[in-house]
């Protein structure tokens, strides 16, 4: 069957594959790493899959926990080979990696932890970052998971919020101590 796109076989899908996996900000799951690589019409996903599997077994990437990485190997490999990808290619990868790297730099710096209490709670922390290192972390005692899962899913929705409140009523109680 004729391919349509830039790339024709599993070299190519290895070739953007790596181009990917040297600009990903962190390790990605394969559902991620799909998405990325199928910005192409000739990328057909069991080739995808194939390439993926050879490509860790050639020591090109590493699978720890369910997420890729890209090991020095295919690092020195993908950067000799990334020219051989079309322009149009590259610049298509770019526009999506800049979408998933903001996504997977958020999800970086906003964190939360349920830690198993003796009593039976749960302690539940919120850990927010920015680049510069750690911003606030804050341990809560929640009466059970389900009750700590629910709170940890709004602080990732807005942890800007949580954090602005905290600020707020410190820096309202330093005002009034001063008057």
């Amino acid at each position: 069957m004729s391919r349509t796109g830039f790339i024709h076989d599993k070299l190519d899908i290895k070739f953007l594959v790596l181009y990917l996996m040297a600009r990903v900000a962190s390790p990605v799951d394969f559902p991620t790493l799909a998405d990325l690589t199928f910005c192409d019409d000739g990328v057909e996903y069991f080739d995808f899959a194939e390439s993926v599997s050879e490509l860790v077994d050639t020591e090109h990437l590493t699978l720890e926990d369910g997420k890729y990485s890209i090991t020095d190997k295919g690092r020195r490999n993908g950067k000799i080979c990334e020219s051989s990808l079309a322009f149009s290619v590259r610049r298509k990868c770019d526009q999506n990696l800049a979408r998933v790297n903001g996504v997977l730099r958020r999800d970086a710096q906003v964190r939360t932890e349920l830690l198993p209490r003796e009593d039976g709670g749960v302690t539940l922390r919120l850990i927010l970052d920015d680049d510069k290192g750690n911003i606030m972390t804050l341990d809560m005692l929640t009466v059970s998971t389900d009750q700590a899962d629910h709170l940890a899913e709004k602080f990732r929705a807005e942890p800007e919020k949580l954090y602005h409140g905290i600020l707020q009523v410190l820096l309202e109680e330093q005002s009034k101590d001063k008057e």
